[in-house]
């Protein structure tokens, strides 16, 4: 890896309950990134896991593990926000009709997967994401991880004067 584009450690979210070949590509993803590890392209990795969504504003929200997926969208957001980029491929959020309560409660959808890149404590990257047409997927930034690249998103930052 090249001097000056730093090792990053690498979180993985992954949905416990898959939809047909969602599993088969999980599963390459982080063999990719094992991979990696091995050859020193990346600083560790980890692989959370989360369900299809989660309700804001409910009792699983409010515990640990609810609200560490809360924190972690919320930083995803901010960084989005921060980078120009669009995280609609990431998660969205959605109004569920529940028969049971007779009302509806907010829910935000959470991908199948999605992957965030962490220099330190900063984050750095998060895929899929769109900037303009251009999706960011999770693959891409493996294989520019691999050839030792920084994001693309960098890159193009890179080309811009700024006056």
């Amino acid at each position: 890896m090249s001097d000056t584009i730093p090792t990053p450690h690498i979180e993985l979210y992954v949905r416990s309950m898959l939809p047909d070949g969602a599993h088969e590509r999980q599963e390459a993803v982080i063999d990719r990134l094992q991979t990696l590890d091995e050859n020193d392209h990346i600083d560790g990795f980890n692989v959370i896991v989360w369900g299809k969504q989660i309700a804001p504003q409910s009792a699983a929200a409010r515990t640990e593990e609810g609200t560490y997926i809360l924190n972690r969208v919320a930083e995803f957001k901010q960084w989005a926000l921060t980078n120009n980029v669009s995280l609609d491929s990431f998660y969205q959020d959605t109004t569920v009709d529940s028969e049971v309560a007779e009302s509806a409660y907010d829910t935000m959808a959470l991908p199948v997967m999605g992957l965030a890149e962490y220099d330190g404590n900063e984050l750095v990257h998060v895929a899929p994401c769109t900037k303009g047409d251009v999706v960011h997927t999770i693959m891409d930034r493996l294989e520019r991880l691999e050839a030792g690249q920084p994001p693309a998103l960098d890159q193009e930052r890179g080309g811009v004067s700024v006056v």
